[in-house]
């Protein structure tokens, strides 16, 4: 059987997992979550994990016509009780950002999914695009290769299907052996959504082994 690591990287430094391994947080899927903000005093990289109250007084403005990308983007780290932020992730030409770890071969490439419930059943919350694929305000991108790009793109990540997940290997298909797969990740709320609310779709990494 062959496992799989989430890690973060909480560093300003893009370099991979293998050249600086103590930079990297690994993700606890039972327990840690992942919380994204405008960030502020209280919520930030090693703040004790804020209540609600808190993360409502900092979470991120959003506007009647402009697009907003989310700025800061963080672990809760249960273990530690602290956020650990991801200080590369979001709209920056960064490669070294997520890690998804495997200590073996696949039998399929391993593909990044978001979805309402752990279930993985619908996409109907506002932020996975209220049932369109297309306008997930999740965006992903593969560094496996080469660096994202300025002001990347990405794809908009909801559900299954083809156009909105996430070929981990950058399309290359399974892995023969133990490998690290790295990606980008942004969240960009569309100019116009006015409802302030609490988002919380489930990112999941699938794959089977032989």
């Amino acid at each position: 059987m062959t496992n799989l690591i989430l890690r973060i990287n909480n560093t300003v430094t893009d370099s991979t997992y293998l050249a600086a391994p103590s930079n990297w947080i690994a993700v606890d899927d039972v327990n840690d979550v992942f919380i994204f903000s405008q960030g502020g005093s209280g919520v930030a990289d090693g703040s004790v994990i804020p209540s609600e109250t808190l993360l409502n007084r900092y979470a991120v403005q959003l506007d009647p016509v402009n697009p907003v990308t989310v700025p800061k983007y963080f672990l809760a780290d249960f273990s530690a009780g602290l956020l650990k932020e991801v200080k590369l992730a979001g709209n920056q030409n960064k490669r070294y950002v997520f890690a998804a770890d495997f200590d073996g071969a696949t039998a399929t490439e391993p593909i990044l999914e978001a979805w309402d419930n752990s279930g993985m059943t619908t996409i109907i919350c506002s932020a996975l695009g209220s049932g369109t694929p297309g306008l997930s305000w999740y965006k992903v991108i593969s560094t496996q290769n080469a660096l994202p790009g300025a002001n990347w793109t990405g794809i908009s990540l909801a559900g299954a299907g083809v156009s909105n997940i996430l070929l981990l290997n950058a399309g290359a298909g399974a892995l023969t052996g133990a490998a690290t797969l790295y990606f980008n990740f942004k969240i960009v709320i569309p100019g116009g959504y006015l409802t302030p609310s609490l988002q919380t779709p489930v990112l999941t990494i699938t794959y089977t082994t032989n």
